[in-house]
């Protein structure tokens, strides 16, 4: 029986453990390319070892791509809120135009009977009080109003009241604009600072230091190569005991095959099988995805000429006609999440605890990302900085 001789998979989705991503030109690359080595002690000379210099670079870079995701949170709310604060004051100035036009009506019912000298007390005495509501509990004079009169004092204070109310939304919509305003300008400076203090840093490396870490940061990639090879190869093992699976449900030996792969935890049957219309919308995400190959990495940036990472995705499932939110923390929930195991070309494959980086899965290992400043969008492999890194794998449609 095919479910007989099933291989247990690796464990999918991984709790990632925080690694900082590899810095990826050639000369000042790899942001995290020691960190598995001992601490080593400063130079004689007092200067930081490179280690120190590689890890504290690493740090910033993932600082800064932390702060661009809470950027990108921070410039959707104010754009949402300037939106909904446009409409209430706009809103606010139309009342307050049916304001003044019930006024002048009830206005020109005074000037009407102080001419004739009938009731003339009664609506100016309306106009003179504080509130309406002062007005309406002279009951005596209420009932010296005519029914037009009546209409258009209850329109008069039906507006009145509906017209505070929208000036009062309107002023905490404000408040809430300028803090939305004041959260984007904090996370940009910050994206800023940690960009020039790692550039400060690098700036600092001797050639040797720049070609050594370079030396490391192949190496690395050859190590992140490897292991891709081997989740294909997993993947392609999978599927094919899939197929052998479902081939042999028919027989005799079903309801054993269907006993094995429930009982297993790892069995293919732990994350959803993606239908037909998901492998049409992905094709297309994928297609967006690599004709941006060699656009480069711009914090903030959705295209069309550059990128960050879930600028990226987002444009890339736009493409396929599928909303994703803006930011990778919220891309995250937007869809089912699955294992590495069971990743599928076009799912969205997430780094590290705080969720701050993502990629497209392209299949065998690979992705296509926008991996941090400095950089291009690329195919790479998922592993790029280490298999701990990974976070999760999302469906997104």
């Amino acid at each position: 029986m095919a479910s007989q001789h099933r291989k247990p998979r690796s464990p999918g989705t991984r709790v990632a453990g925080i690694r900082t991503p590899a810095l990826a030109t050639a000369a000042l690359a790899s942001v995290a390319l020691l960190s598995q080595t001992a601490q080593a002690a400063p130079s004689a000379d007092g200067k930081p070892s490179l280690e120190e210099v590689e890890k504290k670079v690493g740090d910033l870079y993932r600082q800064a791509e932390s702060a661009t995701e809470k950027y990108n949170a921070a410039k959707e709310r104010t754009a949402q809120q300037r939106t909904r604060v446009d409409g209430l004051l706009d809103d606010v100035a139309r009342r307050t135009e049916k304001l003044n036009e019930a006024r002048e009506e009830l206005g020109s019912f005074a000037a009407a009977q102080y001419r004739t000298g009938a009731s003339a007390p009664d609506t100016a005495t309306f106009l003179l009080a504080d509130t309406p509501q002062d007005y309406f509990d002279r009951t005596q004079l209420m009932d010296r109003l005519t029914s037009r009169q009546k209409e258009s004092v209850d329109a008069y204070v039906t507006e009145q009241s509906a017209t505070m109310k929208k000036r009062q939304e309107a002023s905490q919509s404000l408040q809430t604009l300028t803090a939305s305003q004041n959260d984007l300008k904090t996370a940009k400076a910050t994206v800023q600072k940690k960009l020039s203090d790692a550039r400060v840093l690098l700036s600092r490396l001797t050639a040797q230091e720049k070609a050594r870490l370079a030396e490391i940061e192949e190496r690395k990639q050859q190590e992140a190569a490897r292991k891709a090879v081997e989740l294909a190869r997993q993947q392609a093992a999978e599927r094919a005991e899939e197929r052998e699976g479902g081939a042999g449900s028919s027989g005799s030996d079903a309801p054993s095959a269907a006993s094995s792969s429930s009982s297993s935890p790892s069995s293919s049957s732990s994350s959803p099988v993606p239908d037909a219309s998901y492998g049409t919308k992905a094709a297309k995400a994928l297609a967006y995805a690599r004709a941006q190959i060699g656009k480069p990495y711009v914090w903030g940036a959705t295209g069309p000429d550059s990128y960050d990472c879930s600028g990226l995705t987002k444009a890339a499932w736009k493409a396929a006609g599928v909303s994703l939110p803006r930011t990778t923390y919220d891309q995250v929930g937007a869809g089912t999440a699955v294992s590495v195991a069971d990743a599928r070309p076009g799912d969205l494959i997430f780094f590290y605890d705080d969720v701050t980086h993502v990629g497209l899965y392209i299949g065998n290992g690979m992705m296509i990302h926008a991996p941090k400043p400095g950089t291009y969008v690329r195919e790479e492999s998922v592993f790029y900085d280490g298999e701990s890194a990974i976070h999760s794998v999302v469906r997104p449609a």
